[in-house]
């Protein structure tokens, strides 16, 4: 019978690998110097990652928690002025902002320094401090405190007497963290606003809202007289 000429056959499994390995060998050696730049660049970049991390970055985040925790306990005290400026002995809000600014209790800072100038009357600092807090969804807590620094600002802009930017930063706030603790409260201070400004559609809807989505709130406890009174300035 005559030989199959067609026949595959299989290649030895050795010679195969010492193909491919001197494929590999003449590929290092035509590209070798750029491989070691590029793997040189990694290794700087997760190096430098890692030392900004831990060698820079963690301890100006401890020193910040020392200074934010005089600073805190002032304001808890009710003393604006000094929680935000301090004094010779420790930092206040502002300063700690300014320092540290590139760690979360720098970041927070801004926060706690918007307060005090809310607290204190100075809304347009207010503004521009809480402007300055970088919010973020990363927990509860975190989602509070973002909608919370959007409420104040509401309330410094409405202090202002910019109703229309206090409503939307309300909503904005109402919007930010989606729970029955603030939502309806927002909702309703924006529907007041909007009732304020002469718009009673507008906050209808937002009281109607609380009816509809936030019945067990507190807001809700006497929204229907709010939704009457929007209903009678259509």
């Amino acid at each position: 019978m005559a030989e199959n000429h067609n026949k595959q056959v299989n290649p030895d499994p050795e010679q195969v690998i010492e193909q491919s390995l001197g494929r590999f060998e003449l590929f290092i050696e035509r590209n070798g110097k750029t491989l070691l730049v590029a793997l040189g660049a990694i290794i700087v970049l997760v190096g430098g990652y890692f030392s900004y991390k831990y060698l820079y970055l963690a301890p100006r985040a401890k020193q910040a928690s020392a200074a934010m925790f005089e600073a805190q306990n002032y304001f808890e005290r009710d003393s604006f002025a000094l929680a935000l400026n301090g004094n010779a002995a420790f930092d206040g809000f502002q300063t700690i902002a300014e320092r540290y600014g590139n760690t979360p209790q720098g970041n927070l800072a801004n926060h706690y320094a918007g307060m005090c100038h809310l607290y204190l009357g100075d809304f347009q600092q207010a503004i521009d401090a809480f402007a300055k807090y970088d919010a973020s969804k990363d927990n509860a807590a975190a989602e509070l405190i973002g909608a919370q620094n959007l409420g104040l600002r509401g309330d410094a802009y409405v202090e202002l007497g910019n109703l229309e930017q206090g409503a939307a930063l309300y909503e904005q706030a109402a919007n930010f963290s989606d729970n029955v603790a603030t939502t309806p409260v927002y909702l309703k201070k924006a529907g007041m606003i909007h009732e304020q400004a002469g718009h009673a559609q507008q906050a209808l809807q937002l009281y109607e809202r609380i009816r509809n989505e936030y019945p067990r709130s507190i807001p809700a406890r006497d929204i229907e007289k709010f939704i009457a009174r929007a209903q009678q300035q259509l």
